[in-house]
Order: C-alpha cells, then sequence, then structure tokens
C-alpha cells in the first residue's frame, strides 16, 4: 500500500502499533513507515524503523517476513552511503528466503545494483525474479521489475528493449491501483523518449509524472534529476542548475538520500558547466566525485570526473594531466558500456589538441568518431564533431566541412522535432563547435562566399519554419486568459501603490503552466529545409547591399554582397562593439526626456566608434543604394540608423540573409485589410491612430474596451497592414512573454504565435519592441522574431526607450510614406529626415528600425 497511497500507509502503519500488534504485525507496520521515510523523508528514522522491523521478523520466527525486511533495509543502507552494509543485508535476504519471497528480494538487489551503477547484474537478479514472480501471478512485483529492467537497459543505450519492458509494465500496472509505480513508470517512460531524441515527449510525460507525485504527497528526486537531463539537452542549462540546487536542499532539509544527492549534484555540476560556470561546476563535481567514491558507485564516480575535467577545461585548466585523466575515464566508462564513453574521448582528444599532441589527439578523436553513425542524435553529433577535428589535423579542408555538413544536418533533424521556437533556438548551441569550425576553414580558405554559406548555415535557424500551435488547445486558451486576467490585476495593483505578493505568485505560476504546455508541442519534422544559396541572394539583391556580420575568434567579419560578388573586410572586436552598444542605449534612454540636448555630440560620436567596430573599411563600399544589415545576436541592441554610413539610407535589418529572402518572396495578403489598435495607459494617449484612422478611410480600428486581447489577435490574423501603439514590455527572464499592454492585459508573444499568418506589415509604435534575447548558437528570442516566421515580411519597432509624444509626429511622417507606396525601410528613412532638428526627435528616429523587406 506505501506505493499505492504512501501517506495513507503511513497513518495506518502508525495505527497499528499503537493497537499492541503481534510481533509479526509490528515488523510490517514498523517496515512500512521506514520505506516511506527511506523514499520521501528522513533515512535516520528509515534505518531505525526497518531495524525495529527486522528485529522484529526475527521475534515473530518468520525467514521470510525476516529476508523481506532485509530487503528493504539493504536499499535503504545503498542509499545512506552505506554499501557494504547495504549489501551484505541484501545478501542475507537472499539467503534466508525462498520461493516467491526470493524472487522480491532478488528485485531488490537488482535495484541496489542499479543504484550502484553494477548494471549486468542488476539484468542477472531481474532476469532471475522475473520468471518467478509471472509464475505465481504477482502482477504488481512483475511490473516492478520489468520497469526495472526496461530502467537499466536505458543507461546502457538499448532504448529498444527499454520500450518493450516499459510497455509489458503499462499494461500490467493498468490493472493495478499502485498510483506512485504508475507514476514512477510514467517518468521512466519521458526518459526513454528522451534517450530516443524527443524532447517535447519527454517534457510531457515528466511534467505528467510530477503531477501524479505532487497528488500523492510525495517527493521524487529521480525525477529531478530526470527533468534536469532533459533541460539541458534542450538548452535551459540555468534552469536545470536551479532544479538540482532547490532538490539538495530539500534532500538536506529533510536527511534524505545521500545517493540521491550525489546524482543531483553531478546533475547541477554539468548544469553549471553548459551555463558557463566553470567554478560552480568544479565544486559540484568534486563533491560528486567523493561521495560516490565513499558510496562504492564507479560507474557514478567515473561520469562525475568526466563532468569534473570537462569543467577544468572551461576554466582554462588544459594539461598533459587532464588528456590521461580523460583518456582513463574513457576507458572506463567503455568497459562499464556506459553511452557517454564517445564523449568522454572527445574530452580527450580537444585537450590534447590544444597542447599540440596530434597522435594522441588523433587516436582518442578516432574512437570518438564511431558514434557518428548511430544512437541519439547528441550523441552522433559527438561523432561527427570528433570527424571534423581529425579532419582539421589532417588538413583536409574538405573533410571537415564534411563531418560540419553532416553534424548539423543531425541537429536540424533533432531540432525540427521541437514544437517550440524557444526550444528550437536553444538547441542550436549543440552544433556551435561545429558551426565555428567551418567559420574558421572558410576563413582561412579566403573565399567569402563560403564564410557566408556557413555563417548561414547555422544563424537565425529557429526562424525558418513557423512554431507548432496548437490554436484549439482549450487548455492552453484557458491558462492564456487566466495569465492575462491575474496580470491585469497585479498592474493595477502596483498602479494603486498596493502591495501584490498574491497576484504576482498566481502570475509565475500560470507563466510556468504556459511555458510548459508550449515546450511539449512536437514539431512536424519536415522534409529538407531549401538551403542558402548565395548566388540566388545575390541575384535578388540588385541594387541593395547586404551586410552580414559574422564574428570569429571574437573579431567581427563584415561579408559585404552586392554587384554580384561576396567581398569581406575585417572590424573591431565583438566585446568592445557590445560594450559600445550598451554604452548608446544608455545615452538613448537619457534623450528620450527633455532637457539631455547637451548629451547628443557625445552620442553621435558614440554611433562612429560603433561604425568602425563593426563596418570597418566595409562602410566606404556600401554605394548608394539601400542596405540591409545581418548582424549577430549579440548585436540585435545596436541602433543602425546611428551610424553616420546608414543614418540616411534606406536601411533594414534581418536575423539572416535567408529570412532576409523569404520577406522578400513573401506574398502580400489579398485584401489590403488595415488594422489599427490603440491600448491603454499612453501619455500621448495613442495620439497618432485616430488621425491614421481618418487618413486610411476605413479601417479596423480597436481602442478602449474593443482593444482586449482575442479581438485582437481575430483582426491582426491576414492583416495587410497593422498599427499598434501601446506600452512594450521587453522581458529578458522570459523572452515569449514580452508584451503589449491590451484593455484586458498583455498580449503576449505566445499569443501571435497562435495566428494562422501575422500582418503582412506591423508597426509597433512603443518601447523596448525590438528588444530580443540571444540563445542557443546564434538565435533570438522576442517579439519581432515570433512575427517573422508568421507571415510577416516587415516590422518596424523600437530597441530603446522612446519619448511617447516624440513618437506621433514620426509614426504619422511614416505612415504618409506608406501611403505614397514606399517601404518601410524607406518610409522609416524620410520619417526621420521630416522630424524636427532637435535632440529629442532625433533621438527618437534611430530608436525606430525597419526589420524584414516589405
Amino acid at each position: 500500500m506505501v506505493f499505492a497511497a504512501p501517506n495513507e500507509a503511513l497513518a495506518r502503519a502508525r495505527g497499528v502499533l499503537e493497537d499492541d500488534p503481534s510481533p509479526w504485525h509490528a515488523s510490517v507496520a514498523h517496515q512500512a513507515i521506514g520505506i516511506w521515510q527511506r523514499d520521501w523523508g528522513d533515512l535516520r528514522l528509515a534505518l531505525h524503523h526497518l531495524r525495529r522491523a527486522r528485529d522484529l521478523a526475527v521475534r515473530a520466527e518468520s525467514p521470510d517476513r525476516e529476508a523481506d525486511v532485509l530487503a528493504a533495509l539493504g536499499v535503504a543502507l545503498i542509499h545512506a552511503g552505506r554499501t557494504r552494509q547495504g549489501l551484505e543485508a541484501l545478501e542475507r535476504g537472499v539467503a534466508v528466503s525462498s520461493g516467491h519471497t526470493r524472487a522480491r528480494v532478488l528485485f531488490r538487489r537488482a535495484y541496489a545494483s542499479w543504484v550502484l551503477g553494477r548494471h549486468r547484474e542488476a539484468l542477472e537478479d531481474v532476469r532471475r525474479a522475473i520468471p518467478v514472480l509471472r509464475q505465481v501471478d504477482d502482477v504488481i512485483w512483475t511490473a516492478r521489475a520489468l520497469t526495472l529492467r526496461a530502467t537499466v537497459h536505458l543507461a546502457l543505450g538499448a532504448v529498444d528493449r527499454a520500450d518493450a519492458d516499459f510497455a509489458a509494465a503499462e499494461e500490467l500496472w493498468d490493472t493495478t491501483g499502485q498510483d506512485h509505480d504508475k507514476a514512477d513508470v510514467v517518468e521512466s517512460r519521458g526518459l526513454a523518449a528522451f534517450r530516443q531524441g524527443d524532447v517535447p515527449v519527454a517534457l510531457r510525460l515528466l511534467d505528467e509524472a510530477e503531477e501524479r507525485y505532487a497528488k500523492l504527497g510525495t517527493p521524487s528526486f529521480m525525477l529531478s534529476i530526470r527533468r534536469c537531463e532533459v533541460l539541458m539537452a534542450a538548452g535551459l542549462a540555468p534552469e536545470a542548475l536551479a532544479v538540482a540546487d532547490a532538490a539538495i536542499g530539500v534532500i538536506d532539509g529533510i536527511g534524505g538520500q545521500s545517493t540521491r544527492k550525489a546524482e543531483l549534484l553531478l546533475v547541477a555540476a554539468r548544469a553549471a558547466r553548459l551555463a558557463g560556470d566553470a567554478n560552480t561546476a568544479i565544486a559540484r563535481a568534486a563533491l560528486a566525485v567523493r561521495l560516490f567514491a565513499g558510496q562504492r558507485r564507479p560507474w557514478w564516480e567515473t561520469h562525475a570526473r568526466l563532468v569534473l575535467i570537462e569543467a577544468r577545461l572551461s576554466a582554462g585548466r588544459a594539461s598533459g594531466r587532464l588528456v590521461a585523466d580523460a583518456a582513463a575515464v574513457a576507458e572506463r566508462l567503455a568497459s562499464f558500456g556506459a553511452p557517454a564513453a564517445p564523449e568522454a574521448s572527445l574530452l580527450a582528444g580537444r585537450i590534447a589538441l590544444s597542447l599540440d599532441w596530434t597522435q594522441d589527439a588523433e587516436r582518442h578523436l578516432a574512437v570518438a568518431a564511431r558514434s557518428r553513425h548511430s544512437g541519439p542524435p547528441l550523441a552522433r553529433m559527438t561523432g561527427w564533431a570528433a570527424q571534423a577535428l581529425r579532419a582539421r589535423v589532417a588538413g583536409s579542408r574538405r573533410g571537415v566541412l564534411e563531418a560540419c555538413r553532416r553534424g548539423l544536418d543531425v541537429l536540424d533533424d533533432h531540432r525540427m522535432t521541437l514544437g517550440a521556437s524557444e526550444l528550437r533556438a536553444r538547441a542550436t548551441a549543440q552544433g556551435a563547435e561545429l558551426a565555428a569550425l567551418a567559420q574558421r576553414v572558410s576563413l582561412d580558405s579566403g573565399e567569402p562566399r563560403r564564410l557566408l554559406m556557413w555563417s548561414e548555415r547555422w544563424r537565425a535557424t529557429a526562424l525558418s519554419t513557423p512554431p507548432a500551435r496548437p490554436p484549439a488547445d482549450p487548455e492552453l486558451l484557458g491558462q492564456l486568459t487566466a495569465f492575462r486576467e491575474i496580470a491585469a490585476r497585479a498592474e493595477e495593483a502596483r498602479g494603486g501603490g498596493r502591495p501584490v505578493p498574491a497576484l504576482e505568485r498566481e502570475q509565475r505560476r500560470l507563466e510556468r503552466e504556459i511555458r510548459s504546455r508550449t515546450l511539449h508541442m512536437r514539431g512536424d519534422r519536415p522534409g529538407a529545409e531549401d538551403r542558402f544559396d548565395p548566388g540566388r541572394l545575390l541575384d535578388r539583391l540588385g541594387g541593395t547591399r547586404l551586410v552580414e556580420l559574422a564574428v570569429l575568434d571574437g573579431r567581427v567579419q563584415v561579408l559585404l554582397c552586392g554587384d554580384g560578388r561576396v567581398r569581406r573586410f575585417e572590424a573591431g572586436l565583438l566585446a568592445d562593439a557590445e560594450a559600445e552598444a550598451e554604452h548608446v542605449q544608455a545615452g538613448l534612454r537619457r534623450l528620450a526626456h527633455p532637457g539631455a540636448e547637451a548629451r547628443l555630440p557625445l552620442v553621435e560620436a558614440m554611433g562612429r566608434r560603433l561604425e568602425e567596430l563593426l563596418l570597418g573599411p566595409a562602410a566606404a563600399h556600401l554605394g548608394s543604394g539601400p542596405v540591409v544589415v545581418v548582424p549577430p545576436g549579440r548585436l540585435h541592441r545596436v541602433p543602425w540608423a546611428l551610424l553616420p554610413a546608414l543614418r540616411e539610407r534606406v536601411l533594414s535589418v534581418s536575423p539572416s540573409a535567408s529570412g532576409w529572402l523569404r520577406a522578400r518572396e513573401t506574398a502580400p495578403p489579398p485584401r489590403d485589410r488595415h488594422v489599427l489598435v490603440r491600448g491603454p495607459g499612453l501619455a500621448t494617449g495613442g495620439a497618432e491612430v485616430p488621425e491614421l484612422a481618418d487618413r486610411y478611410g476605413r479601417p479596423t480600428l480597436l481602442e478602449h474596451e474593443d482593444a482586449r486581447v482575442p479581438r485582437v489577435l481575430e483582426e491582426l490574423d491576414g492583416a495587410a497592414l497593422a498599427h499598434i501603439a501601446a506600452h512594450g514590455t521587453f522581458r529578458a527572464d522570459s523572452p515569449l512573454f514580452s508584451s503589449l499592454r491590451m484593455a484586458d492585459g498583455p498580449l503576449i508573444v505566445h499569443d501571435f504565435e497562435r495566428l494562422d499568418r501575422s500582418p503582412y506589415r506591423i508597426i509597433l509604435s512603443s518601447c523596448d519592441t525590438a528588444r530580443l534575447a540571444a540563445v542557443g548558437a546564434d538565435e533570438l528570442l522576442g517579439l519581432v522574431t515570433a512575427l517573422l516566421p508568421l507571415g510577416t515580411a516587415g516590422v518596424v519597432a523600437s530597441s530603446a526607450p522612446v519619448n511617447d509624444h516624440a513618437v506621433v509626429p514620426l509614426m504619422l511622417a511614416l505612415h504618409k510614406g506608406l501611403a505614397d507606396g514606399l517601404s518601410l525601410a524607406e518610409a522609416l528613412r524620410d520619417a526621420r529626415a521630416a522630424l524636427p532638428d532637435d535632440a529629442l526627435h532625433q533621438a527618437t528616429g534611430w530608436a525606430f528600425t525597419a526589420f524584414g523587406a516589405a
């Protein structure tokens, strides 16, 4: 009963002990309490109750009762880190038991072997137990044994065998009331989906398991560990670190299992390393190594040593000793049959290469490269990365590019199984090394066109296709509505100076649920995408110049496309450009307020400095026509119109050259429908909107109570032009919750992703609507990038705070140009020129950017 209704079992067991039970009954009650404390409470209390249960079983003169308790006690001792004593208790349990009871004890010993990383011993014990359990028709324990065997198969990389066992176990669980065991198998199926590379299904199953555990009131530290693994694979390492550290805190607080604490420390170390925190990774991994060693768990200890070596390398501690350590870890992992062995060999090869030990590097990389043809996507990418490094050592430029291409193809296939744009964007980080290798080879070859191809190969790939959208999902729609209502109430309370902690907690809860549900969405896994063709780009450019900025070894490389060719120029350091861009943002914030005119020359000087850093000598070769800038993700906040060479040009920005081509070839909708939206709380009241309504004749005008999110989305879908005057909020912590304030609350990025087709052109006349979060390899998340894959060909938005009053004349001038048949970029250039010649209006003009090609 303790795994069907844990808390009820605990209460019943305590009730038995209050009624002066017989030794046999008291033994059962103490064992149930001990199991409850072992798995969800204080391990010291668990050991006390299980030892008491053992002594009472001896008094009851029941060998099978004693054996059953010894098995539970042995597992508890293992989880307490007392491996020798735990194994002795399990051995004694096997010795004194027989028949059906012995099969159950063998299952527990198999479980202990799995915890210790002794997978072959675990498989042998469960192989002996299952026939006996089936023979006596013990459904519950047969299902447990099948679930355990499947989990061991997963640890060894045998996913197909695991699937078969999970399916058989699930059929059996459906005939029982063992709710905790059912939750456990759902959790394990989530792990299996992850091992097969299906991240959305893994997240959905782990969330389902968490809901089941929550109903039972039992924490699951194994679930936290598995969730961390999936989050890391999805590029969400900071979240994984937070989950692991929180679970460690809970274990420490209740005096829980030291085995699970060690495993949580291991995943925390991996997450910290992936999040770029090498020192935290070293500290967590070193502690995990010590705990695993003390627990006599060599399989786990070796995995922890692998992470420790990776973290030390990230901290810049490459050495000959580190090569030897990585090689030893790789050899030991291979002896265990662990799927991580190729990763360790690749690590040894990388370190050897950094020390110019080419022969050692080739030996280790050759071993790692064997994984490139089989296994889950990330394992195959490990193999292709090793193969690319081997080719580089051998001096084969063609070999490097072929390996990089094959590896990134694997990543593309994996990425297209992800429905959520956030996961697609973050997953690209897995290909950063391959793309950088290919770019380096292309740069060394002196072929700018090839460098352009590889720059595009991994740039803004998340925008290449729309995210999967479940517009009819009633649960998601309900969550979005509830979120909007709570957010609006919190905003109103804050405006009145009232405390809102309860509302903010509920808002965060709803955000988590919405995000979780969107991460569950699977991609359609379409066929091969159109590959970027430089020739096609050059044909379509005409008199336009496209400037793509690539970053290699920290320096900006300018690829100038036009006149049928691609030329390369070298500019400044990316770090210097980022710092200067932040200074410019601060300057624009000051200029958005009256009285800051004296800062205008300083901001203009910053613009000249940015031009030197970002364009270098290419600025003199831009010609006289329109310019499209394709910056790296980390430079998305640059106000490009501030650069002297671009200030008076027809200028647009695109996340990628491929994206610009798609936007240029996007056909406008058949109906020329205009939508004007005016949200609440603007300093000017959205003063440009009524005048625009008069100018356009009979547009769809949404204001006051009509400007509610459901109605706004309905009208925006398929519009030719939308103008939205509303307060914008960028959420750096969660970019897809960046919003525009409507009458009934925030209109967020997740709302826009439900549109069948977003407006062909959109003008966002509010602050910070062009702010984006750089994630993954070179991806961007935010409002603008959500619109571009959904059918929007052009967006005008602001990357800085702006003065509401100064925005009005800019918007009116912009729409005048559109009415005259100009593109967004052309109309924005003319609108800037038409503004009053003062610091406030100039800064407002510089803050707005035209994105896309409409």
